[in-house]
């Protein structure tokens, strides 16, 4: 939060007239966060299929898998995202395979 924001809330609280600017930075800063949200969820979505047709029943760790689709996936797509999106948003559909590294496959 913006220190501007803080000291309208607390003006607000010593004064009534600071409501409208803090209500106007604090929508923005909820906007803004809504944006970026949105935008990350459409780009794990554009990257779920093409990531679901590479993974095949042979295991294949983050960083082989990455390398084989770092061409087919969408810009922007790291493969700390990858990572991401594999053990956290989409792993009820790809399996673990304990290793060192770690290998995943279709569940």
């Amino acid at each position: 939060m913006k220190k501007a924001t803080m000291e309208a809330i607390v003006n607000y609280l010593n004064e009534q007239d600071a409501l409208p600017e803090a209500r106007a930075e604090i929508q923005a800063e909820l906007n803004k966060n809504a944006e970026k949200a949105d935008a990350n969820r459409a780009l794990y979505d554009a990257a779920k299929g093409v990531v679901m047709d590479a993974l095949t029943d042979t295991p294949v760790t983050i960083q082989e898998l990455y390398e084989a689709l770092e061409g087919d996936l969408p810009e922007g797509f790291t493969k700390g995202k990858l990572q991401y999106a594999i053990t956290r948003l989409w792993n009820g559909e790809i399996a673990k395979v304990e290793g060192n590294p770690n290998g995943y496959r279709k569940a």
